[in-house]
């Protein structure tokens, strides 16, 4: 019964972290794809000239 109780705690860690990863590339790809759908629904003008460069 002992090995049993060792296996099975072995085994929670990697779950864990499997867990965290997959919660973390959910989250990354619904934050891409919500900017990607703001972007696009928004209708931005195109971006302006840059401020930096000197007319001549």
């Amino acid at each position: 019964m002992a090995k049993t109780e060792a296996a099975s705690g072995g085994n929670a860690r990697p779950r864990l972290h499997s867990v965290v990863t997959t919660v973390l590339l959910i989250l990354i790809s619904v934050m891409i794809v919500r900017d990607l759908l703001v972007r696009r629904w928004t209708g931005a003008s195109p971006p302006s000239q840059d401020t930096t460069q000197q007319s001549r």
